[in-house]
């Protein structure tokens, strides 16, 4: 099968290789041309036989509906483009049909698998028609790990990334627990061989995960974490889960105090803690510490 890729970054660029060994045609475009298959999304549509498959992986928002605009100019009636990169699920639902106007099909795909990707496979979480998405089928097996799961046509346009989303939500979640147990056992006078002990939850476990794994890797590197500042950027999903959870209905806390948690990695001086520090003293007459100069 032929696929069109634009956005060959350490994801996209990953992906082309892994399609390409599974034996089919990729054609990438980067604006980076080192990278770059062709010099022009132009160039790219016009080396793709009809019906044409056009996979995007660039980042989301302005850039991915720049794209979309331009490849609404290119493509033709019973072509497809398939939005792989973090978009919100209610974007995918505007860009499917500024493309159906124009007898476009449109695929939106949850990717998850980073840099390991191209050797253990991408799990894919996809939304759309059944005849869009049937069609992509040799290309999201080629992507996939081996064996029965990984892949899902989750629903119509915008399931993909509305799943993902929630899988990203879920992953905050996960790894701000296992952080605040380091932490602790970090803490006490009691454990001295904090990294060991993660080491002994990965087999035989309830907790045991890919996560817990690269958090081992981690201390392997640095036993301690002494090289790393905590701070903790967020990918925006964690907030649109929570925004989703608000406009359902649907409890969140785990989630939601893990994606809050991020936001005070960001403060050298809490004022929030300066706001809980004085009503401590004003009460309770706790010691308070003065602002370092």
């Amino acid at each position: 099968m032929q696929l069109g890729l634009i956005g060959l970054g350490k994801m996209g660029g990953n992906m082309r290789e892994r399609i390409r060994r599974a034996g089919h045609t990729v054609i990438g475009y980067d604006r980076n041309p080192e990278l770059s298959d062709v010099s022009s999304l132009t160039e790219l549509v016009e080396k793709l036989e009809a019906p044409r498959t056009v996979w995007v992986m660039v980042p989301a928002g302005a850039a991915t509906q720049s794209v979309v605009d331009e490849l609404a100019t290119l493509l033709q009636p019973g072509d497809t483009v398939v939005d792989g990169g973090n978009s919100r699920w209610s974007d995918d639902e505007k860009h499917a049909a500024e493309l159906g106007t124009k007898g476009i099909g449109f695929v939106d795909a949850g990717v998850s698998g980073g840099v390991w990707g191209l050797e253990n496979g991408y799990a894919l979480m996809v939304g759309g028609d059944k005849e869009h998405v049937e069609r992509l089928h040799p290309i999201f097996e080629a992507l996939k790990p081996q064996g029965p799961y990984g892949y899902v046509h989750a629903g119509k346009v915008g399931a993909g990334h509305f799943a993902k989303m929630v899988h990203n939500g879920i992953e905050y979640a996960m790894m701000q627990a296992y952080a605040e147990g380091w932490e602790l056992l970090e803490k006490v006078d009691s454990v001295d061989n904090v990294r060991e002990v993660f080491r002994s939850w990965q087999e035989g476990t309830v907790i045991r995960s890919w996560l817990l794994d690269l958090a081992v890797d981690a201390l392997d590197e640095d036993e301690h974490l002494k090289q790393l500042r905590g701070y903790a950027e967020d990918s925006g999903e964690g907030r649109w889960t929570v925004e989703a959870a608000i406009d359902n209905a649907v409890p969140l806390p785990a989630i939601t105090a893990s994606l809050f948690a991020r936001f005070a990695s960001r403060q050298e001086d809490s004022p929030q803690m300066k706001m809980v520090a004085a009503l401590r003293n004003q009460f309770g007459g706790h010691a308070i510490e003065s602002a370092k100069e």
